[in-house]
């Protein structure tokens, strides 16, 4: 495409703005609704560039409807929109296709591209919010969130639902439960036990493998070394998001979200230091350097009393480790409720093999 990239979500409040907001107000002046783009998409993480445009991309939004609007009013604003939104907006087409792995794809509706007769397919999906943050959830948020809710949500999911842009939000006039950014707000960060929980339970994985990195070098395995060191960097990035209680995205984004972190600049070097060494003994060595640092990070948070932040032998096996099981005790000593307390921290047993 020679067209000038925009970013996704200017895109779709482009779209929102000139196009589908004043044809509702047109047509439907009483319509109470809200309009958004959040979900899945790089371009509701706000990181999208000119490859993004492939697929899922293009001038789109959620437009969230009342249950009786959407059951009496959906199917005609759909067909208004169909016959009355304009072919382009900033030079790109408000009509979609689909590739063949069912992926959307923006498709000039010039007579050529879309099939005699067939109606285009304009980039506005029609929603309610209770049943959209439902089925992702797999919870209703609009009523009191448990913390087995909060830790069976995939943490993805409430990074797609919290980020992303609301173009108006006529569901919440007045802050009433139902709008877009009531519910958003609900879900902006895990409550402070939960949080804990996820902390522990963090530390209880890297408990669960700081040796193993070692143990593989030593009997000769490279890759298996290498391996479990960068499952040692993945985790630790992890960590470093919910010390700063910020959502982790998934893999794939993980790194770019990670680089926005305030304490990347300085972890982000020794991490690469550890995937770039050639040797079991030099991944220790920054490994233990990380360490150091996240342990700062740690006692820098005030919830447990400070844990030094000193490296050991592994029992008797000579792999030098934090002994992270130390802040999954101490961490958990600090959660006050017992429901949360009472829900087995994921990966609950020491191995020493």
């Amino acid at each position: 495409m020679d067209r000038p990239f925009i970013k996704g979500l200017e895109l779709s409040e482009l779209f929102y703005r000139e196009a589908v907001g004043p044809l509702l107000a047109s047509h439907w002046p009483d319509l109470t609704y809200s309009a958004a783009l959040i979900g899945p998409g790089s371009d509701v993480l706000g990181f999208d560039d000119a490859q993004s445009r492939d697929h899922d991309w293009g001038p789109r939004l959620m437009l969230f409807l009342t249950e009786a609007d959407y059951a009496t009013q959906r199917d005609a604003i759909d067909q208004m929109l169909r016959q009355e939104l304009p072919g382009e907006i900033r030079g790109y087409p408000t009509s979609f296709g689909r590739h063949e792995d069912g992926t959307a794809v923006m498709t000039a509706n010039d007579g050529n591209s879309i099939p005699r007769g067939a109606a285009p397919q304009h980039g506005v999906l029609f929603l309610t919010a209770q049943r959209f943050f439902t089925s992702v959830l797999q919870f209703d948020p609009m009523r009191d969130i448990q913390p087995v809710d909060w830790l069976t949500a995939p943490e993805n999911c409430l990074l797609m639902l919290t980020s992303g842009r609301v173009f108006h939000d006529g569901l919440g006039q007045g802050a009433v439960p139902g709008g877009l950014e009531f519910i958003r707000a609900r879900l902006r960060y895990y409550p402070h036990d939960v949080w804990l929980y996820r902390l522990a339970a963090q530390w209880r994985r890297i408990a669960q493998e700081e040796a193993f990195m070692g143990r593989c070098g030593q009997v000769g395995d490279d890759l298996g070394s290498r391996l479990f060191a960068a499952r040692l960097v993945h985790d630790l990035m992890r960590l470093c998001f919910l010390m700063e209680r910020r959502y982790a995205p998934y893999l794939k984004w993980l790194g770019t979200a990670f680089a926005q972190l305030e304490r990347a600049a300085q972890l982000a070097p020794v991490l690469m230091q550890v995937l770039a060494a050639q040797t079991w003994p030099e991944r220790e060595e920054h490994l233990m350097a990380t360490y150091e640092l996240v342990v700062g990070l740690h006692n820098g948070l005030g919830i447990t009393t400070p844990l030094p932040p000193s490296v050991s032998p592994y029992y008797s096996r000579p792999f030098l480790v934090i002994h992270a099981d130390r802040f999954v005790d101490a961490i958990r000593a600090a959660i006050p409720d017992k429901e949360v307390l009472e829900l087995r921290v994921p990966g609950g047993g020491r191995s020493i093999h």
